[in-house]
């Protein structure tokens, strides 16, 4: 089958929930012996990184607007009008503001997939006007997709309350064998020892909590400790100037968005592993650092719940009293034997990249191809 695939940045070492999604399934997608081509943003892709092929994956560079609000429209609309010109079996759309084109795609006679991320309009992020039209691409994402795949029950159970008749396919995020990393690389760039640093990895949004952890920080009995945050903002904002500031005069250590080995590198050799969300789709962060077998703490959001975790994993969203006790309780204790082993039983099971791209290819072939 010819796939077309909307609604992602690109990848591969492109910042999102969504990229990381992408990166890890269309490969996988390939290899079961599909045709994929992506339709990327240029502005989030350098000029020496615009790769025509990739494992595999074709990709497509499309122009998009940097304009919070209306990139990723602007951006879908030129690509499924694009798309039709290639025939394809399949349009994946992913993420609800893409989302919005699913009728355009209908006029146009093609068939969709449309994967539910979650509903963007409820990060803080979003002005009015945006969330109106991240609203609007759910429900026309629902409404006119010939397959609807949701990403975690939350979102499935979400689905079902806004649309009872519509019919859901849960397929969760996966996430891959990690490659343990000495430290010997960011670590000696940072001053960091192995077990003796606090790491989070996210963007710089409100809805992620950043704020709680670095202000908890600043407060914390736990001599000799830091805190390292990585990731940035796709979009410079107060919020992110006021993190950044904050975690400057706080001594936090910020190393922007990493990839590859050096993010590697900070997970395995990180003492906890904190996440203070308010709102996520299925974190991949999250996932990625119970494959390194980490210790976590995580806000008690319907999201992480959802993943299972030992309940003194959890502590209770936006207090920075149980943050603080959390941490101060869990970052000298690490990780049994045997949380290790439910971890790795639990992303075998439920969070296996190849099973989930096997599910996926049974979902577009279980949709018949587009009339031409």
């Amino acid at each position: 089958m010819k796939i077309i695939v909307v609604g992602t940045r690109g990848f591969p070492n492109v910042l999102g929930g969504v990229e990381k999604h992408c990166e890890q399934l269309y490969p996988r997608l390939v290899d079961l012996g599909n045709e994929v081509i992506v339709f990327t943003r240029k502005a989030y892709i350098p000029n020496e990184l615009r790769l025509d092929e990739w494992k595999g994956v074709k990709f497509k560079h499309l122009w998009c607007p940097r304009i919070k609000s209306f990139e990723a429209i602007i951006h879908s609309s030129l690509a499924v009008i694009i798309a039709r010109f290639y025939s394809p079996d399949i349009l994946h759309i992913h993420a609800i503001g893409p989302a919005i084109v699913s009728p355009i795609a209908r006029i146009l006679r093609m068939k969709i997939v449309v994967t539910h991320h979650g509903p963007d309009y409820q990060r803080e992020k979003w002005g009015k006007l945006a969330k109106i039209i991240l609203k609007v691409g759910e429900y026309f994402g629902i409404k006119y997709s010939n397959k609807l795949i949701v990403i975690s029950k939350v979102i499935q159970n979400h689905v079902l309350r806004k649309h009872k008749n519509k019919e859901t396919i849960l397929i969760s995020n996966g996430i891959n064998n990690p490659e343990l990393i000495s430290p010997d690389g960011i670590l000696s760039e940072y001053g960091l020892k192995k077990n003796e640093y606090i790491f989070s990895a996210c963007r710089f949004v409100p809805e992620k909590g950043l704020h709680h952890l670095i202000e908890v920080f600043s407060e914390l009995n736990l001599n000799g400790v830091k805190l390292v945050i990585a990731g940035d903002a796709d979009h410079e904002t107060e919020y992110s100037k006021s993190i950044k500031e904050s975690a400057r005069k706080k001594g936090v250590i910020l190393t922007g968005n990493l990839f590859g080995i050096r993010l590697a590198e900070l997970f395995t050799n990180a003492g906890l592993f904190v996440l203070p969300s308010y709102y996520e789709g299925l974190p991949i962060a999250l996932l990625e650092a119970i494959s390194f077998s980490l210790p976590v703490l995580v806000s008690d959001i319907p999201q992480h719940k959802e993943i299972n975790l030992s309940n003194n994993r959890y502590f209770k969203t936006g207090d920075e009293k149980d943050l603080k006790i959390k941490i101060e309780e869990l970052f000298p204790l690490g990780i049994s034997e045997e949380e290790k082993l439910q971890y790795k039983k639990l992303i075998f099971e439920k969070y296996n990249w190849d099973k989930i791209a096997e599910i996926t290819n049974r979902v577009y072939q279980s949709v018949s191809k587009p009339i031409r």
